[in-house]
C-alpha cells in the first residue's frame, strides 16, 4: 500500500530559515510542497522518509533565497495492483459503492465488480446483494459506513494542472471543460468484491 519513491527537486530557502539546519529546512519545505499532494505516475505523498543527496546550495541575483538541489525519498500511497485493502463506505451512487481509508476517499467499486447479483435501492440509496441460499434469497445492503474488504484493480492518474491561456480561445464553450476536469481526481482506484471473502467484513464473518 506504502512505498519509498526517489524524487529529485530543487529547494528554495527563504533567508529568515539560514539559521535553521539546512537538512531540517530543506525537511520542512519538501513536506509543505508534497504532503497530501499527488504527483502524477508517482502516487498520493504522504511523509518525507530522508534526504540522499544535498548538491551545493545557490543565491542568484536579485533572490536572496539559496537554492538547493536535492535528491530524497519520499513515502506515498500507490497499492499494488491485486493488493487487498480494507476501507469503510463513505456512500452509493448509480455509478457503483465509494470507498474511503480515511485519509484516501477516490476508490470505487462499480456494478460489474460487486457480488452477483446485485442491485441498487433508489429508497435506501444503497447497493444490495441478493444473496441466494438453500432458503431462498435474502437482501444484504452495503450500508454506509461498513468495513468492507476489496481487490485493487486499476488506478487512474489524470493531469490536473491548469491549461494556458492559448487553450482557451472560446470562454463559453472552455468553462464548462474546465471546471468538469477540475472536478476530477488526480488519482483514484477502482475496486472489485467480485469474489468470495470480499466486501463487507460482517459477510463473512464466522
Amino acid at each position: 500500500m506504502f512505498l519509498l519513491a526517489e524524487m529529485t527537486d530543487t529547494v528554495r530557502i527563504e533567508p529568515w530559515l539560514f539559521n535553521v539546519p539546512l537538512n531540517d529546512a530543506i525537511a520542512e519545505e519538501l513536506n509543505k510542497k508534497l504532503a497530501n499532494k499527488v504527483v502524477h505516475n508517482v502516487g498520493l505523498c504522504i511523509a518525507l522518509h530522508d534526504i540522499i543527496k544535498l548538491e551545493d546550495s545557490h543565491i542568484f541575483p536579485g533572490d536572496g533565497s539559496s537554492h538547493t538541489k536535492v535528491n530524497f525519498r519520499y513515502v506515498v500511497f500507490r497499492p499494488f495492483m491485486d493488493e487487498i485493502l480494507i476501507g469503510r463506505i463513505r456512500s452509493c451512487s448509480r455509478e457503483g459503492v465509494h470507498i474511503s481509508l480515511g485519509f484516501f476517499d477516490d476508490i470505487l467499486i462499480p456494478p460489474e465488480a460487486l457480488q452477483q447479483p446485485s442491485k441498487f435501492d433508489e429508497t435506501e440509496q444503497v447497493w444490495v446483494w441478493e444473496y441466494e441460499t438453500e432458503e431462498g434469497t435474502h437482501d444484504l445492503f452495503m450500508d454506509t459506513s461498513e468495513e468492507v474488504r476489496f481487490r485493487v484493480v486499476d488506478e487512474t492518474f489524470v493531469d490536473t494542472t491548469p491549461v494556458g491561456p492559448e487553450d482557451v480561445i472560446q470562454p463559453g464553450a472552455e468553462t464548462g471543460n474546465e471546471q468538469a476536469k477540475s472536478k476530477k481526481s488526480p488519482y483514484s482506484l477502482t475496486g472489485s468484491i467480485s469474489e468470495p471473502g470480499l466486501g463487507l467484513l460482517t459477510w463473512w464473518a464466522s
